[in-house]
């Protein structure tokens, strides 16, 4: 007999998680659903012995790429008017992708045993996020699967675009900063120490900026080592910290304060709150369901908290619009397009708007980041090329001098 932790939302609308021994998956659901709960995530706890030796199915990380054109097809495929068994069994046969593959293939499995495309996913709870779970759940309880199924592939496009577009945008400014980096790693290292040693041959007086110049060219050369140990233990000392729930909270709100990038993130997270939430209103999902996902896929847990509190006062009878004007998070032209929404019945469509009007806000706001960059890089590398020279060329100027 197995053990099995799942996720469910009580008939009172409250979010409860548990464990339960059966014989099957689907002995679980069955008797979760008897107690009217509705399953959010259902995974099998695995043995010791399994976890030495066995590999989980779709253990890979799936690229967002292939569930996009996974989720694309099948919509089409859908409303094409094939069955979804058959369906599932020509994408796996034609897909590349060696992660999802196998989780295709265990889907298809469960659903000829008659368990639904819902309660197949949630199976897969690294695959298949609970926005994507919850609309196909409120897709198969409609009767509009495929064009749920749309939905989530026009949403899944837009987060690859905008990962596209901020990759493209930083790539130029990153390969410039360490093409800069490792030039003037070499200068410290090999180039400097030279000009240093026949400077001290030649007995030249050399001015306090190129002494220290050279003293910091020493040292990199010496113990240079010691920034490369203070990096990696940077990076792993902030990697435990984010792990942690308080820590998370503080470096995402950090990351909020940043000048130019903070603003950024702050554009890029209500852009993905009004997309989802839109998306899941207009798909059927609860209120008090969507705001939950919204708060959960929000990217920032200082935005989700915002979320959260909103959901607390929604449940007490609120309008949504109020709370989220009170976290402070949300500007004012947000919160007024929600409250009327409310007040026309037109929310989804309204959110919408949101997402549009902030999707071309952060288009504007990337390319002006690179924009800003690229002449700080350029002035940077003046600076610290301009100094190097000038303190080496300093005493050679001396020296001949003194030839003369």
């Amino acid at each position: 007999m197995a053990t099995f932790a799942y996720t469910a939302v009580d008939p009172s609308g409250k979010t409860i998680k548990g464990k339960i021994e059966a014989e099957s998956q689907q002995t679980v659901m069955t008797r979760l659903r008897e107690r009217g709960y509705l399953i959010t995530d259902l995974a099998e706890k695995k043995s010791f012995s399994s976890l030495l030796g066995g590999k989980s199915i779709g253990q890979g990380k799936v690229k967002l790429e292939a569930l996009t054109v996974f989720t694309r097809q099948l919509a089409t495929m859908i409303n094409a008017g094939i069955g979804i068994i058959r369906c599932l069994d020509i994408l796996e046969n034609q897909l590349k992708d060696a992660s999802l593959k196998p989780v295709l293939n265990q889907t298809m499995r469960d659903v000829k045993n008659g368990m639904s495309l819902t309660d197949a996913f949630s199976k897969h709870p690294n695959v298949f996020s609970k926005l994507y779970i919850n609309m196909i759940r409120a897709a198969e309880l409609g009767g509009i699967l495929d064009q749920i199924l749309d939905r989530i592939a026009g949403f899944l496009e837009y987060e690859m675009e905008v990962r596209t577009k901020i990759k493209s945008a930083m790539m130029y400014p990153v390969i410039v900063l360490v093409f800069s980096m490792c030039m003037i790693g070499v200068l410290f290292a090999f180039v400097l120490p030279r000009f240093k040693e026949i400077f001290d041959s030649m007995g030249v007086e050399m001015p306090i900026y190129t002494r220290l110049l050279f003293d910091a060219s020493g040292l990199f050369k010496s113990y240079w080592y010691v920034p490369v140990i203070a990096i990696a233990s940077g990076i792993f000392l902030f990697k435990k910290l984010d792990k942690t729930p308080k820590g998370h909270y503080q470096i995402d709100s950090m990351r909020l304060k940043i000048p130019v990038v903070g603003d950024i993130i702050r554009k890029m997270a209500i852009s993905r709150f009004a997309k989802t939430f839109g998306t899941l209103v207009s798909s059927g999902v609860p209120m008090m369901r969507a705001l939950e996902i919204v708060g959960e896929t929000a990217g920032n847990s200082v935005i989700a908290k915002g979320v959260q509190t909103a959901r607390d006062s929604v449940r007490e009878g609120q309008k949504i619009s109020a709370p989220l004007e009170g976290t402070g998070l949300f500007p004012t032209m947000v919160t007024h397009m929600i409250d009327i929404g409310e007040e026309t019945g037109r929310l989804s469509e309204m959110l919408n708007k949101v997402s549009e009007f902030y999707e071309k806000e952060v288009d504007a706001a990337v390319k002006g980041l690179t924009s800003l960059i690229e002449p700080m890089l350029i002035v940077f590398m003046g600076v610290v090329v301009g100094f190097i020279a000038i303190s080496v060329m300093g005493p050679i100027f001396k020296l001949v001098s003194s030839v003369s």
